[in-house]
């Protein structure tokens, strides 16, 4: 396939909008089981309280390592076979973590989890295949579509923990991998939805598209090094601060909760304000991202880009200036969640429209693998900046790559030589 009418073109991307964000709900309640269980799971066969974090960061490390292989998959043999891949990994992994809790074999479930994190690779990518033949002017809104569709599998997976556990017990599954039986079962329906219905292959059929252009006009698509670089940089840093100020944010909560004079407080009590805290966040990474689609088509990738920036430094001012009150937390969570969905939707938005259609996919793997290395080494510093400088010392600490993304702008904006 060479050429396509434009309501072809059109015709065929929103089926793949629909199929791409089918299998986000698919792919993530393998994610959002082990998210819930791994650190429990951790924690049980490692005997050891504080190694359970090793299984969130086997998560974290798992795109770091894949996205990069993966994106490159995906230019040679298209979107298809490489979220398949993903598929596989993740139905892969699920049955290591299984093997490793009826072994009980701690470093065999570090792997597991790690795998079923290489699958997650397959998931960030969906978004950028989202872009492969959207339509400049409509690009930011189908990629913020499939980002959205995340947080119905990333909610799902987290409730299915109580009835994964009847269904586990029921045909001799280990205790507390139960879930897994239903993440199993909705990987295998991602990887056929992938092979049946992402037909024609988004990135392959965008890559025809381009040749035929250029065959016919003489004109090669303009790439912007510099913008791109840009992008990357502003995603990475903005799920950084989101990130590092997240993960440190329960052990804050907890601290305050103990430190309140005259007010008993349960463990309840501290479980439910961190589990009403983290809803609220996670709402306002992923309930919006439509909206900051639309308005990065409308307004520019790059302003929204900075609204972001500033959203975050609302969430940091609260962090730091309101952290004694609970109120003031859950407002800087919203913040922070609103802010990195602006930033890296728009950004991810940026990074596609600012690449040559042969560079495109490298770089977006490139992004996806900085963004989860970055986030891993910054949960990491985030908890010795919270030891010794407390939560308002985070949010300082966290507004400095604030600043630097908002000084740097200017790349955003750099055209093609």
């Amino acid at each position: 396939m060479t050429t396509l009418a434009p309501e072809q073109q059109a015709a065929v991307q929103r089926r793949t909008v629909v199929v791409l964000s089918a299998g986000q709900v698919l792919g993530g309640i393998a994610f959002g089981a082990t998210v819930s269980l791994g650190a429990l799971l951790a924690a049980d066969l490692s005997g050891d309280d504080g190694l359970s974090g090793l299984a969130t960061a086997s998560v974290t490390l798992g795109p770091a390592l894949c996205s990069i292989p993966l994106a490159r998959l995906a230019a040679r043999v298209g979107r298809r076979r490489a979220l398949t891949l993903g598929n596989i990994f993740a139905l892969v992994g699920i049955m290591i973590v299984v093997l490793a809790v009826s072994l009980r074999i701690f470093p065999l479930l570090l792997l597991g989890t790690l795998t079923i994190g290489a699958g997650n690779a397959g998931n960030l990518q969906s978004r950028f295949a989202a872009t492969d033949l959207a339509a400049p002017e409509h690009r930011g809104r189908d990629l913020s579509i499939v980002v959205w569709s995340t947080t119905i599998g990333g909610v799902a997976g987290p409730l299915l923990l109580a009835p994964g556990e009847l269904v586990g017990h029921a045909i001799g599954m280990p205790p507390q991998t139960g879930s897994y039986a239903f993440s199993f079962v909705a990987q295998c329906l991602a990887l056929v939805l992938y092979l049946v219905a992402l037909r024609p292959d988004p990135l392959l059929t965008a890559q025809q598209l381009a040749r035929a252009a250029a065959a016919v006009t003489g004109i090669v698509r303009e790439d912007r090094p510099v913008v791109a670089r840009y992008a990357i940089f502003a995603v990475a840093g903005s799920h950084v601060v989101m990130a590092s100020v997240m993960a440190m944010t329960p052990v804050h909560l907890s601290h305050m909760a103990h430190e309140m004079h005259g007010v008993q407080t349960t463990p309840a009590d501290v479980s439910a304000l961190v589990g009403v805290t983290i809803a609220l966040h996670v709402g306002g990474m992923y309930a919006l991202s439509p909206v900051f689609g639309i308005l990065a088509d409308r307004l520019g990738r790059l302003r929204v880009v900075l609204l972001g920036q500033v959203l975050l430094g609302g969430a940091l001012t609260f962090a730091v200036f309101a952290n004694g009150q609970a109120w003031g937390v859950i407002v800087a969570l919203i913040l922070l969640g609103l802010g990195w969905s602006a930033a890296t939707v728009a950004g991810a938005a940026l990074l596609t429209e600012s690449s040559a259609p042969e560079l495109r996919t490298r770089r977006q793997g490139r992004s996806d693998s900085l963004m989860s290395l970055c986030a891993a080494g910054g949960a990491v510093l985030a908890g010795v900046i919270l030891s010794n400088f407390q939560y308002a010392g985070l949010g300082i600490a966290a507004s400095v790559i604030v600043v630097a993304i908002v000084a740097l702008s200017p790349l955003g904006r750099v055209r093609a030589q």
